[in-house]
């Protein structure tokens, strides 16, 4: 079979699908990719055809960073999603067009192309790479980072902030998307439980423990675990220098102003035993001062650095911090904003480390941070079993193989 796979204009959603797409290439199938111009390289050197998504796709640049709230963030990125909408219809059509695919992947977050897919009559799917967003049953409103609820008061408030947080995301992005939706001609959709779960299969990119326990996923809905790729690379050789437990530091690879995490942590840890390898691949990493017990990089493969590391601070990515989990290495997460406040808040309550507001962020609470984090080493040992159970890429290639017959059996 053929798969043509389609992608926001994020690394954080290319890389994780790219093992994936790499074990459906290792079971004989051919793969395309459209994805962002910059990640075009890298699906080439999977052996994947590849060519850029839209520009004008990529010129739509996320500006969540500037919000204020966690929900005026959720709000600023599915404006984003919306705008673009428009735009990948005619685009992913075209890349039907060109590649004639048996099995299409469309990115979740491509609210276009995922009502192209719909429309196009073909065997389709979606994967998540992040919390999903839409209510559950005994799952707090997304956005803000609520502890899941206890007791009478804990649900009181879920079922009094749902129709705040989820109501107010609603109004501002389904009108518009459905404007979209109707000039493809499929059916228009009225709640974000609907925007999520349109597709016959969406290869969801964790497990619960880290994920919540829910009793109403939707019949859809593979939690396969976490999946992640670093472009092949050797380690750096001033790697084998450090003989100092490391502590890695991530941004995120998409800009959202997050540079203080790591003078932040660079301040906080110099008089510490270890040894501070952060990297800033959506910014300068020359603009920091760096004491001697650091490095500061644009890239540094994380394969190469989870081994030897004893925690992990990060911005609360959902990708660096289950890449982290995974290799059993506890967690700092400091969200700034998008779906990090989630991340975060599910590394506290699965034990596995320690969440840190940024609005708190300081070189002193890094510490100790990131002293409190090391105790729990066991819990994220045991949490990474447990992730890796679900399947993980393997097991997501197998849905994707299967998706046809399951679709004709509807």
């Amino acid at each position: 079979m053929k798969i043509l796979a389609y992608t926001s204009p994020s690394r954080g959603h290319l890389f994780p699908l790219l093992p994936i797409l790499i074990a459906l290439r290792d079971r004989g199938h051919e793969v395309a990719v459209r994805t962002l111009a910059a990640g075009v390289d890298t699906a080439r050197a999977c052996r994947f055809t590849a060519a850029a998504i839209d520009p004008r796709i990529e010129a739509i640049e996320q500006d969540d960073y500037r919000a204020k709230t966690a929900l005026g963030s959720v709000k600023r990125s599915t404006a984003v999603f919306v705008v673009r909408a428009g735009i990948e219809v005619p685009d992913l059509r075209a890349a039907i067009a060109a590649e004639a695919p048996d099995i299409l992947i469309v990115d979740i977050n491509c609210w276009g192309a995922a009502a192209a897919a719909e429309k196009s009559g073909l065997p389709w799917a979606t994967f998540l790479p992040y919390p999903a967003p839409f209510p559950g049953a005994g799952i707090p409103p997304f956005g803000p980072g609520l502890r899941p609820a206890r007791g009478i008061a804990g649900r009181l408030r879920d079922r009094l902030l749902g129709p705040i947080v989820i109501g107010g995301v609603e109004r501002s992005m389904t009108p518009p998307l459905n404007t979209v939706r109707g000039g493809v001609g499929v059916p228009p959709t009225r709640t974000v439980r609907d925007i999520f779960t349109r597709a016959p299969l969406t290869l969801y990119l964790t497990a619960e423990p880290f994920e919540y326990h829910r009793t109403d996923w939707p019949a859809s809905y593979r939690l396969v675990g976490p999946v992640s790729f670093d472009p092949p690379a050797a380690a750096p050789a001033w790697l084998d220098d450090i003989h100092t437990p490391i502590v890695l530091v991530t941004t995120s690879s998409e800009f959202q102003d997050d540079g203080s995490l790591i003078q932040a942590a660079l301040d906080g840890l110099r008089d510490e035993d270890v040894f501070v390898i952060a990297t800033q691949p959506a910014g300068d990493p020359t603009a920091f001062e760096i004491p001697a017990n650091a490095r500061v990089e644009r890239w540094v493969s994380h394969a190469a650095v989870l081994p030897r590391a004893v925690c992990v601070v990060t911005h609360g990515g959902m990708g660096a911090t289950q890449k982290a989990l995974a290799a059993g290495v506890p967690v700092v997460a400091v969200p700034f904003g998008r779906d990090q406040h989630e991340v975060a808040r599910r590394v506290e309550v699965s034990d596995a480390g320690v969440q840190l507001p940024s609005s708190r962020l300081s070189p002193a609470r890094i510490r100790e941070a990131v002293r409190d984090a090391r105790t729990k080493g066991e819990a994220a040992r045991r949490l990474a079993g447990e992730l890796a159970a679900a399947g993980g890429a393997a097991r997501a290639a197998a849905e994707v193989e299967a998706l046809p017959r399951a679709v004709q059996r509807a």
